[in-house]
């Protein structure tokens, strides 16, 4: 765990008492203490199933994370589902703007950090539920150019467990980042095991395309 981030935490959320109930009828446990900041990056692993988004919903609310995703704009102008997935977190983003998807992902960071406004973002590093030999690098360019803490969240299934306490800053050098990455999610269990990738970036042909599974997220 990163000592970097002064304790307690800086940043208290509102834990909603049904949700909390709800999760504990799931017989999950949560660890959670609070964010170092106001702004950050969290990401979700292993991603496996589709039951994360059906487990992960509930602890999110449970300890009121005020974790947001981004979705493609379009999805949005849907009758229903746009107001749905507004509530659930999404926030419409333009694919067609020059600086990419990452680009006004960190835009948007940096402009919070600004204003003093909240915003976490959550992603799937993975970007999808199948085995992949790797990590996408969103997550990293995101939390990088932001300079915003990465949160590491841990979907244990084997112990029935949500951890959301470990916190790092990225430092550049992507073989350490990953290795102190690694030892976070050491032992932990997707509710599908053996499709949960290997801890470590995709090569580069595959991971400089930053594309809409890349922010993918547990919301």
């Amino acid at each position: 765990m990163s000592t970097e981030f002064a304790k307690p935490v800086s940043v208290q959320c509102k834990p909603n008492r049904l949700a909390a109930w709800l999760v504990q009828l799931m017989g999950w446990k949560i660890e959670f203490n609070g964010l170092p900041a106001k702004q950050g990056v969290l990401i979700g692993y292993p991603h496996t199933s589709n039951w994360d988004f059906v487990t992960m919903m509930p602890i999110k609310w449970a300890v009121g994370l005020p974790v947001q995703f981004f979705a493609k704009a379009s999805l949005f102008r849907i009758p229903l589902f746009g107001r749905w997935i507004r509530f659930i977190g999404a926030v419409p983003i333009d694919r067609s703007l020059p600086q990419g998807v990452v680009g006004e992902m960190v835009d948007a960071l940096k402009q919070h950090k600004q204003d003093d406004r909240l915003l976490w973002i959550g992603l799937s590093p993975e970007g999808t539920r199948k085995r992949t030999e790797g990590w996408r690098s969103g997550f990293y360019q995101l939390a990088l150019g932001a300079d915003v803490p990465l949160c590491m969240l841990r979907i244990d299934y084997g112990n029935k467990v949500a951890k959301v306490t470990d916190f790092m800053r990225l430092t550049g050098d992507v073989q350490a980042d990953y290795a102190r990455i690694a030892k976070v999610y050491k032992g932990v269990k997707g509710f599908h095991a053996h499709q949960a990738a290997p801890i470590r970036p995709l090569p580069a042909r595959n991971a400089a395309s930053v594309n809409a599974s890349s922010t993918t997220s547990l919301n």
